[in-house]
C-alpha cells in the first residue's frame, strides 16, 4: 500500500481562480473607482480595501502595487464604455445615446483625474496602455457619431477622435469641487450644438407678391 505522505505533487492542475476570489477583485475595482473618484491622488489603498470590505491583504494579492491598481481600473473602466456604446445603439435614440455615453464619459474622466500620476507612470513604460484606451474609446464614440448623422440628428462632419479629445478637455480644465456638475451642463450645451441645423424654409411672408 503506498505511503501517501510521500506524495509530492499537486492535487489539481490548471485550477480557475475561485468564485470568491473573482468578487473580491470585483470588489476592489468597484471601490477603487469610487474612492479615487472622490479622493485623488491622496486616496489610500488603506480606504480602498475598508470601502470593498476586504482586507488589505486581500488587496495586495490581486494587485500588489498600487500603479497595477490604477491601471487594472482604468483598463475595466475603458472596456465598460466601448460595452455601454453597445447598449446604448439599441436602448436610446441616436443623440439620446451619445448625450448618455459623454456624460458617462465624464464619471470616467473623474476616475482618471484622481489616477493621473500613477497612470503616467505606467503609461511612460507602456505605450500599449495608451493605444489601448485611445482606439478602443474613439471606434465606441465613432459609432454613436456614424449612428446620430444617418438619423439626420447630428452634424456628419463630427470627428470621434476631436469630440474625445475635447471631452477629456473639458474635464480637466476644472479643478473646483463639485466640478462634475459643471462638466455634465457643457455636455448638454455641446451636444445640442453638434445636432444638424434644421433646413432652411423659405418664408412665405416674405415672398409673396407686394400689394401697392
Amino acid at each position: 500500500m503506498e505511503d501517501a505522505s510521500i506524495y509530492k505533487g499537486p492535487v489539481v492542475t490548471n485550477r480557475k481562480p475561485r468564485t470568491d476570489a473573482i468578487r473580491n477583485r470585483e470588489r476592489v475595482l468597484e471601490a477603487a473607482k469610487a474612492v479615487f473618484s472622490q479622493g485623488g491622488p491622496e486616496a489610500s489603498l488603506e480606504e480602498v480595501a475598508r470601502h470593498a470590505g476586504v482586507g488589505i491583504g486581500t488587496l495586495y494579492r490581486h494587485f500588489p502595487t498600487r500603479e497595477a491598481l490604477y491601471e487594472a481600473v482604468y483598463r475595466r473602466e475603458v472596456d465598460q464604455l466601448v460595452e455601454l456604446a453597445k447598449q446604448l445603439q439599441t436602448q436610446a435614440t441616436p443623440i439620446e445615446a451619445l448625450r448618455r455615453w459623454m456624460q458617462s464619459g465624464v464619471e470616467f474622466m473623474a476616475t482618471k483625474k484622481g489616477m493621473a500620476a500613477a497612470l503616467a507612470l505606467a503609461a511612460h513604460s507602456s505605450s500599449e496602455l495608451i493605444a489601448y484606451s485611445l482606439d478602443r474609446l474613439t471606434s465606441a464614440l465613432r459609432q454613436l457619431l456614424q449612428r446620430a448623422a444617418s438619423a439626420g440628428e447630428l452634424r456628419a462632419e463630427v470627428d470621434a477622435e476631436d469630440l474625445l479629445r475635447t471631452l477629456v478637455g473639458m474635464c480637466y480644465a476644472q479643478d473646483r469641487p463639485a466640478w462634475q456638475a459643471k462638466v455634465l451642463q457643457l455636455v448638454d450645451i455641446f451636444v445640442e450644438g453638434l445636432r444638424r441645423p434644421p433646413i432652411n424654409r423659405p418664408d412665405r411672408r416674405t415672398h409673396g407678391t407686394a400689394k401697392h
